[in-house]
């Protein structure tokens, strides 16, 4: 055999060497632009002229702890959750990236104009009108709103309670879904923390993460988009009628065994009478009856017969009633009826006086009325019967005197 020339074989191991490091080299680069993060924007290659399509975006954006550092030092979260994106709202309706980030036509993307992650969270208000011209109305004129006109920037915004990459729909035939239902107290506990704890511990916040769709969650009481200032008079006055949309439900309180006459018997008492006269009249001024809230608690509602705070326990109503009245002795709280119209059974003496005053006052206002109306026709005959005789005379006088003549 002729033997191969010992230069040629090095010749041939230094080709090869050179090709494995080439081809090393190709496998790196590819590695580094697969993570490269959002501040290394060199990694792609450059796109300008018509905005992107979604897989464009989401062929960076998908990838994990994807990151932008602003310039005072926050860090945005640049990631998508590609499965929560395409079963979101958003995602099932066929938006596109650009139809919200309308600025981004190309890449490398323009620098981030603002300094703060939360400046960079208000400036979509603006993006998310759009398309929900409504809400947005709404949602100018609730507490939320206000409270950032006045320079508050902590104020809940529109993606603080609706992430635009995994929002699901909340709302299905007018009703809150399940999912929304759960949900909405966290959602709102990123601000409002304090407010979750005790809720959760109430028999409407204990029933929500149970999954009882009967008992309210936040929305139900304070709204959607029109949340208003819980501190006003007529927030305060108009939370009764928010009670009384369930309380007075029988489809839903009989499953409870709870009495639905809260609000007829509420409004006939000296407190309720007495709100309800005043909101008309004087719906700005501070009132000082008591609503439902006062008595029963706000986010921390208990059963009527929690042995601790119940309203069922004659001990406890002492202690609620004593708030407004610190000289109430024990037998105070009995003059209450526990929202329960009186019957002959459970509350005989108050029947009877209720039914004595039902029958008399008919028939001391009726006997009145009769007397007046008698009396009234008595007089109007006896002065038809005196004018009546008064002509009479006057016709049979010029008949006298007119025989005398003759």
């Amino acid at each position: 055999m002729t033997g191969i020339p010992h230069s040629k074989t090095k010749s041939s191991l230094w080709l090869a060497l050179m090709l494995a490091g080439a081809l090393c080299l190709v496998a790196a680069l590819a590695a580094f632009t697969g993570s490269a993060r959002a501040d290394s924007p060199a990694a792609v290659l450059p796109q300008t002229g018509t905005p992107a399509d979604n897989a464009a975006c989401i062929g960076c954006h998908q990838q994990a702890n994807m990151t932008l550092k602003l310039d005072k030092g926050d860090v945005l979260n640049l990631t998508v959750d590609l499965p929560a994106w395409e079963a979101s709202i958003h995602g099932t309706s066929g938006l596109a990236c650009t139809d919200c980030h309308a600025s981004i036509t190309g890449f490398p993307h323009d620098k981030v104009a603002v300094q703060t992650a939360r400046d960079y969270t208000l400036q979509y208000t603006e993006t998310c009108k759009q398309c929900h011209a409504k809400e947005s109305s709404e949602q100018d004129d609730s507490i939320h709103a206000m409270l950032l006109k006045e320079g508050n920037t902590n104020a809940a915004t529109c993606s603080d309670c609706h992430d635009p990459h995994t929002q699901k729909l909340v709302y299905v035939d007018g009703k809150l879904t399940d999912e929304a239902r759960v949900q909405i107290p966290v959602t709102c506990s990123r601000c409002h923390s304090a407010i979750y704890d005790q809720y959760t511990q109430s028999v409407h916040g204990a029933g929500i993460l149970e999954g009882n769709p009967d008992v309210p969650t936040c929305a139900d009481c304070h709204g959607v988009h029109t949340i208003s200032d819980p501190a006003t008079t007529q927030f305060k006055l108009s939370s009764v009628q928010s009670c009384a949309k369930c309380h007075t439900d029988a489809s839903i309180m009989d499953k409870y065994g709870l009495n639905t006459n809260v609000l007829s018997t509420y409004v006939t008492d000296f407190h309720g009478t007495t709100t309800v006269l005043f909101n008309p009249e004087n719906p700005y001024e501070q009132v000082n009856k008591p609503v439902c809230y006062d008595c029963h608690g706000i986010h921390n509602i208990v059963s009527i017969d929690d042995p601790t705070r119940g309203l069922a326990v004659k001990e406890n109503i002492l202690v609620t009633c004593q708030r407004c009245h610190p000289d109430a002795t024990a037998s105070f709280p009995d003059s209450w009826l526990s929202h329960y119209t009186p019957s002959a059974e459970n509350t005989p003496l108050i029947f009877y006086v209720q039914l004595f005053y039902k029958i008399l006052i008919p028939l001391v206002l009726g006997g009145m009325a009769f007397w007046i109306g008698t009396d009234i026709f008595r007089k109007i005959r006896t002065r038809g019967k005196a004018k009546s005789h008064a002509e009479t005379v006057e016709v049979e006088k010029p008949a006298e005197e007119k025989g005398k003549e003759d």
